[in-house]
């Protein structure tokens, strides 16, 4: 078990550390690594619907978490969103949705609530297939426990989705201190 988490994560640090270091673009005042560690070779993407099968279901969630990967992707890569079988394919399923207390007040009261979604993400990349993986993606935010969740839920739903396309596609910058630098730094943030 041990083992094939340490293998996921050495792969998925490895993808990283691939996609980062095979292309720095460099602009004025900076530089990208979004849709600059993309292979030439990649040309489409796809993001198939996301089904929401958790035990507990948030109606909009699928369409809003399929609707934010694509938007994602069209905006901070040069790819072109193609309905299937992309080069780089995204699919998978919501597989959590729960809410639970996070923080508990000296009194036994809770304070904070805590919304945690998980996504399961099969990513197959089409241009270098040892690239591909499958993938458990958690994150979550809190909310007042005086508030009902159905008060918060679409506002939380949207925070927590833009923090779990963070991990596939991020921007990042800094002044142009030349190519070892940026290479320094995408390590530093792989």
């Amino acid at each position: 078990m041990l083992r094939k988490i340490f293998y996921h994560i050495m792969a998925v640090a490895l993808l990283a550390c691939s996609l980062l270091l095979g292309g720095c673009i460099f602009m004025k005042g900076g530089y990208s690594l979004s849709g600059a560690s993309i292979p030439e070779a990649a040309k489409t993407f796809s993001v198939a619907y996301f089904p929401n099968n958790a035990p507990m279901v948030s109606p909009t969630l699928s369409t809003t978490l399929t609707e934010a990967l694509k938007d994602k992707f069209s905006r901070q890569t040069k790819l072109q969103q193609v309905d299937d079988n992309g080069d780089f394919a995204f699919e998978g399923e919501i597989v959590g949705y729960t809410s639970t207390t996070a923080s508990v007040s000296s009194d036994d009261y809770a304070i904070l609530n805590r919304l945690t979604i998980t996504v399961k993400v099969n990513f197959t990349n089409a241009v270098n297939p040892d690239d591909s993986f499958n993938q458990t993606f958690k994150a979550f935010a809190d909310y007042d426990s005086t508030r009902l969740l159905t008060e918060v839920q679409q506002e939380l739903d949207a925070e927590i989705v833009e923090q779990l396309g963070s991990p596939l596609v991020r921007l990042i910058r800094q002044p142009n201190a030349g190519e070892c630098a940026a290479r320094n730094r995408a390590m530093s943030e792989a």
